[in-house]
């Protein structure tokens, strides 16, 4: 399996290989301020999480009297990790007869992929997981996750083409008791004509889920292309709006520069970043920690 380390290449090679540049053996100035807010934005951390960040490291330099740039990192790599709070554990994980996991995304975003890492990392780990093809809209995403659920061992139901998404996870969470299943991992619609249509559909398949299974949809993940940078964010925000997203899977973070986003994620959407997508194997998915993620950045 490939590290958060190993996929945060391209980021630390590109910004924030000058982010550890810049707070070299060099005297603090205006400039060292102007340059470093320069850096993490381009790295798409947020102009608001930026500007946060900056303030708080000016003034933690006026009360401690830093004056050398090069104990400047120790004190960004601090004042990045606090943005972190701990979050409260994945209910996927508590024992319990069904989990259901609605897995929400724009289409490219690697929702279908990280659907079937997820349901490879869940069986390694003694899980009985069961795949939902709940994206009835597009005939291709049906097949796409039956090749994902063949590669990872696992079961997917799935309905017609154009068929009602809600009674397909209807027909899964039966089904899924006949088997003893108790991980449901659902694909849902990422694109439809209109973004109403797309919202009331996400809203019905959440309906379907709360009604037949107690406190489901136990989580709600939205997968975030990481090379999208600050666009994700946009699309978040659409998503928050219809169904309780509870945390964040970010796909493609090996093929991306902007691993920055992932501060944008926690403070601009509040929502925990749960999983990363560290390659294109299907064993290529690392829970989320910000220790080595902070520590992948510059080292």
């Amino acid at each position: 399996m490939a590290s958060i380390r190993e996929s945060l290449a391209r980021t630390r090679r590109s910004v924030f290989g000058q982010i550890a540049g810049l707070l070299g053996a060099t005297d603090i100035d205006d400039e060292t301020w102007d340059d470093l807010e320069a850096l993490l934005i381009q790295a798409d951390v947020g102009v608001e999480t930026t500007l946060g960040v900056v303030e708080r490291m000016r003034e933690r330099v006026r009360q401690e009297g830093i004056v050398r740039s090069n104990t400047l990192q120790e004190t960004l790599w601090g004042e990045l990790r606090a943005l972190f709070d701990t979050p409260v554990p994945l209910r996927i994980d508590d024992p319990r007869l069904l989990t259901v996991v609605l897995i929400v995304g724009v289409n490219g975003s690697g929702k279908t992929t990280s659907i079937g890492k997820l349901a490879h990392y869940y069986r390694q780990r003694g899980r009985k997981v069961m795949l939902v093809a709940g994206d009835t809209f597009r005939a291709a995403a049906i097949d796409q996750l039956q090749v994902w659920g063949e590669r990872a061992g696992v079961p997917v139901i799935a309905g017609h083409p154009g068929g009602d998404p809600g009674a397909v996870l209807y027909d899964a969470i039966q089904s899924s008791r006949a088997r003893n299943v108790d991980t449901l991992i659902v694909d849902t619609a990422g694109r439809l004509h209109t973004q109403y249509n797309l919202m009331a559909e996400l809203k019905k398949i959440y309906g379907v889920a709360q009604k037949n299974v107690h406190a489901a949809p136990h989580e709600t993940l939205l997968v975030l292309d990481a090379s999208t940078g600050q666009n994700a964010l946009s699309q978040a925000k659409h998503f928050q709006e219809a169904v309780n997203v509870t945390g964040v899977v970010l796909a493609k973070l090996d093929g991306s520069a902007k691993g920055g986003m992932v501060f944008a994620i926690r403070q601009a959407l509040d929502l925990p970043v749960r999983f990363v997508g560290t390659g294109e194997r299907i064993q290529d998915l690392a829970e989320f920690d910000p220790d080595q993620f902070i520590d992948g950045l510059f080292t």
